[in-house]
């Protein structure tokens, strides 16, 4: 663990000192795009920390490479190759498109290289917990594999619009991740404790920890100096992706089911579930982006200002608190994942999740009861009767009309009332 935690404080340490390189190089030369409609930012603010986390993730690795530790890891080099040259390809892509905005086709080719750059070294999923399936054919295992590739790496883009939001997602994330490939993969194979996954995953949380400083908001006063733009979120999206697929190429499924037992089929689907867990929040806002859009007639990558971010900003959130509600969501969810595999018996995950669940929408949804108990109170309050005049100061403007009408109503009432009641009153009138 102590090993793991070193490359971890490295990629921090090298991620922090690159991005503060990165920032004054990209205020000095403006490297930054202009602000667009869709963007809750206020000032141009560079967008390039995904080079100094690729720096990040090129020094952990390397440092790894000399520790003896992690010979068994390093025992297939093809596979760290191909690792990192996904990585360079995707975080040059991603250079290029924060800097002049890409065709999603470029793009979208880009992630698909890299994802098959992965399969063709190993890195890829070979085996699914269901029964014991095993992935036969060669041109499945590269299929899924770049599917998945690209699945993450998009769905870690799309909820990449508030400071701090995917570093913070991540360190989450794959934090719990870490603690489930590195007790899984000890349990299965005692003599073991080092393998490709956990590695991915401590770098990955490296990375994002060492950016956060400058793209984090302590406050929101205090907005982020530097964004991991879309070379940052890919690159995060594929390390995230890697990790969990090099989960499904070191676990045997029927190994796995023998050591824990056929009765605990919860932790035998972990290697897939845990995953789309911790991305659940990513995941639906990926799903609802691209019905949204190609319901409209629209490319699914496309930009727009309709993501989740986007909504809690809407309903009365302030940018701190919207981040720190998307940090919950993950908490909950990758927590809750992780305890099906530790807690015994595992019915306390439910109940974790089902408390959490009901506190995170509480927090969601706060908004919208105090926009309506202000409402209330605004159309509800009443002054005392020695001050009259200010009765309707509370009301909207129909609810006052209404109360004027009302007036001038009973007024011709009482008027009419007391001629009929009073004839005599016409008829002196009369020449």
């Amino acid at each position: 663990m102590l090993r793991y935690a070193l490359v971890a404080l490295i990629a921090a340490t090298v991620t922090f000192g690159l991005s503060i390189l990165v920032y004054k190089l990209g205020v000095r030369y403006r490297l930054h795009p202009q602000i667009r409609a869709r963007d809750v930012h206020t000032r141009p603010t560079p967008r390039l920390g995904g080079v100094a986390m690729f720096g990040g993730v090129i020094v952990a690795f390397l440092v790894a490479s000399q520790i003896s530790f992690f010979d068994i890891v390093y025992a297939q080099p093809g596979k760290i190759w191909a690792i990192l040259a996904a990585a360079l390809v995707i975080v040059a892509i991603g250079v290029v498109d924060d800097l002049v905005d890409l065709d999603w086709m470029i793009k979208l080719a880009g992630q698909i290289l890299a994802g098959g750059l992965l399969a063709w070294q190993g890195v890829a999923i070979v085996s699914l917990p269901i029964g014991g399936v095993t992935v036969g054919s060669a041109w499945m295992s590269l299929a899924l594999t770049v599917f998945a590739v690209v699945l993450v790496m998009n769905a870690v883009n799309f909820i990449d619009g508030l400071d701090g939001l995917v570093a913070g997602v991540t360190i989450i994330g794959n934090g719990v991740f870490f603690i489930y490939s590195y007790l899984v993969v000890q349990q299965t194979s005692p003599s073991n404790y080092f393998n490709l996954a956990s590695l991915i995953s401590a770098i990955a949380v490296g990375v994002c920890v060492g950016l956060l400083p400058l793209n984090g908001r302590v406050s929101d006063r205090r907005p982020a100096k530097l964004f991991m733009g879309d070379s940052g979120a890919y690159l995060v999206g594929l390390l995230m992706a890697t990790s969990a697929i090099a989960v499904t190429g070191q676990i045997d499924p029927i190994e796995f089911t023998a050591t824990f037992g056929r009765s605990s089929l919860i932790p035998a689907f972990l290697p897939i579930l845990l995953p789309v867990a911790i991305l659940v929040v990513p995941f639906l806002d990926f799903a609802l982006a691209v019905t949204r859009r190609l319901l409209a007639g629209k490319s699914p990558f496309s930009a727009d200002r309709k993501h989740l971010h986007h909504r809690l900003l809407d309903m009365g959130h302030s940018h701190f608190h919207a981040v720190l509600i998307f940090y919950a969501w993950t908490t909950v969810v990758s927590v809750g994942g992780l305890l099906f595999f530790i807690a015994k018996p595992w019915m306390w995950a439910l109940v974790f999740i089902g408390v959490g669940l009901v506190v995170c929408s509480v927090l969601t949804l706060a908004p919208l009861s105090r926009r309506k108990a202000r409402e209330f109170a605004a159309q509800s309050m009443r002054y005392a009767a020695e001050d009259p005049e200010h009765e309707s100061a509370s009301l909207d403007p129909l609810d006052e009309a209404a109360g004027r009408e009302r007036e001038r109503g009973s007024v011709r009432y009482e008027a009419s009332a007391t001629a009929a009641a009073e004839p005599g009153l016409d008829e002196e009138k009369k020449p």
